[in-house]
């Protein structure tokens, strides 16, 4: 798992592919098509990289960056976190 002011994506590796899910991919702009697994979700998008892929660094740089940017927003829109008061014991 990759995080940046949040969870940016996790890897995990099966039989025939690696794949790299990026938690907040669907509300991620890929320009270049990198997305390939996942598309249906309404949260999640997954690149999924067979043996033998030709790797896009360059965009797949470009998406960290995005993910780590929006996690970024996120969090300064956020309201400030409060704790919650434990009612006294008897």
């Amino acid at each position: 798992m990759w995080e940046h002011a949040g969870i940016i994506c996790t890897g995990e590796t099966y039989k025939n592919v690696v794949k790299m899910t990026f938690a907040r991919g669907a509300a991620l702009e890929d320009p270049s098509g990198l997305f390939n697994s996942s598309l249906e979700g309404a949260t999640r998008r997954a690149i999924d990289f067979h043996e033998g892929d030709k790797m896009d660094e360059k965009a797949l740089t470009a998406l960290v960056r995005a993910a780590v940017a929006l996690n970024i927003s996120a969090r300064s829109t956020a309201g400030p976190i409060r704790s919650r008061k434990r009612p006294k014991s008897a």
